[in-house]
C-alpha cells in the first residue's frame, strides 16, 4: 500500500493535503509531516496543506489558502480522519483522486486508496514509516518534518503513557530526536496553558461526578466556558484530567457549544468508541468522541457508557 501511494504521488504536480476538523497535534503533525517530505523531495510539485487553522496549533504550522481552480486534476491526500463527515474543508471531493491514511478503525472506507493502520500510535507514526519505506527511492526530510511528526506522536499518545504506544512507537521517537529541533521548546508550547485554562480546570476536579458503575461524568455549560472566559475547544483539552481519579473506569465531557453539545469519551480499559458511533461520532477504543443535541441525551449516553463498562467486567 506505501509503495501504491508513493507511486500516484510520483504521478502528481500538484497535491492537496487535508485533516479532520477541530485538530489536534496529530492532525497537524501528520498532515504537515507529509507536506514537509514531499516539499523536500519533489521541490518541482506544488503542495498545499489546508483546513480551517487552530491558533492554539499555529506553533506547529500556518496552514495554505488556495482557490478551487487548484483542486483541478490534484491529488488530494487525507491523514488522521476516520470518516468523511470530520474532513476539514468539503473540497477534497474535488480532487481528481482521494488518498486516506488513518490509523483509526476503517469503518468509513472513503477513498480510491485507504491505507488504515489501527496497530499505530498515530498517523504521524504513518507517515515516518512512510518516509522509512521510500527513503532509497528519493524520500527526504528535514528538521521541520521530524519536529512535526515528533509532535504528533507526543500529542496521541499522551506522552507515551497510552496503551496505543508501542516498541514501534519509541524506536520511531528515538531516530526523530536526532533532526535538529528543539524538544523543550516544542513541549513547551504543547502543554504549557493559560492561568484561565487552569482554573477551569480547578473547577473541573472540583465538580465531576463518579457514578456507582465507575463511569465519571463533568458538564460544562456555555455559562462555565463565560465564567472562565474559556472555548469549547480549551475545554476539551482537559477530558484527560481524570485520568489518575482511582476507581474510574470511563468517563466522559459535555461541553456546550453554539449547536451542539460536544462528547469527549475516555477509557481505562472498556472499549468506548462504540458509544461514540451511536451519537454521530467516533475514534479510538478508548478515546473518542461524539456530538448530540440537546440536553435530553446525555443521560442516554450516559447509560450506554455504564452498560459497556458492566459488559466489560
Amino acid at each position: 500500500m506505501i509503495a501504491e501511494i508513493l507511486e500516484v504521488i510520483r504521478s502528481y504536480q500538484t497535491i492537496i493535503i487535508h485533516r479532520h476538523v477541530r485538530p489536534d497535534p496529530d492532525a497537524y503533525g501528520s498532515q504537515g509531516g507529509l507536506a514537509e517530505i514531499l516539499k523536500t523531495s519533489f521541490p518541482e510539485k506544488n503542495i498545499y496543506t489546508v483546513g480551517k487553522e487552530e491558533e492554539s496549533l499555529n506553533y506547529l504550522r500556518r496552514l495554505d489558502t488556495i482557490s478551487d481552480d487548484v483542486y483541478l486534476g490534484a491529488l488530494v491526500i487525507v491523514c488522521d480522519t476516520a470518516n468523511v463527515e470530520r474532513i476539514c474543508d468539503d473540497r477534497y471531493r474535488q480532487g481528481d483522486k482521494l488518498i486516506k491514511i488513518d490509523h483509526h478503525p476503517n469503518d468509513d472506507s472513503y477513498g480510491d486508496i485507504r491505507w488504515v493502520d489501527t496497530s499505530a500510535s498515530s498517523t504521524s507514526e504513518m507517515i515516518y514509516e512512510f518516509y522509512l519505506h521510500g527513503k532509497d527511492k528519493g524520500l527526504k526530510m528535514n528538521d521541520d518534518t521530524a519536529r512535526l511528526l515528533f509532535a504528533g506522536m507526543v500529542g496521541d499518545t499522551g506522552r507515551f503513557l497510552y496503551p496505543s504506544t508501542s516498541e514501534k512507537t519509541f524506536l520511531y521517537a528515538g531516530e526523530l530526536i536526532h533532526y535538529a529541533f528543539s524538544r523543550p521548546e516544542l513541549f513547551t508550547a504543547m502543554y504549557d496553558v493559560e492561568e484561565k485554562i487552569v482554573r477551569l480546570n480547578g473547577y473541573v476536579l472540583q465538580h465531576f461526578e463518579v457514578l456507582t458503575s465507575g463511569v465519571g461524568k463533568m458538564v460544562i455549560t456555555k455559562e462555565i466556558l463565560t465564567q472562565f472566559d474559556t472555548t469549547p475547544a480549551e475545554a476539551s483539552l482537559l477530558v484527560s484530567a481524570l485520568g489518575s481519579v482511582k476507581g474510574l473506569k470511563a468517563w466522559v465531557f459535555f461541553i456546550e457549544e453554539e449547536k451542539e453539545i460536544r462528547v469527549r469519551l475516555r477509557s481505562k480499559g472498556p472499549v468506548i468508541n462504540g458509544v461514540a458511533k451511536r451519537y454521530n461520532g467516533g475514534g479510538h477504543p478508548m478515546a473518542a468522541g461524539a456530538s448530540i443535541y440537546s440536553w435530553s441525551e446525555v443521560e442516554h449516553v450516559i447509560r450506554d457508557l455504564e452498560d459497556v463498562v458492566q459488559k466489560s467486567q
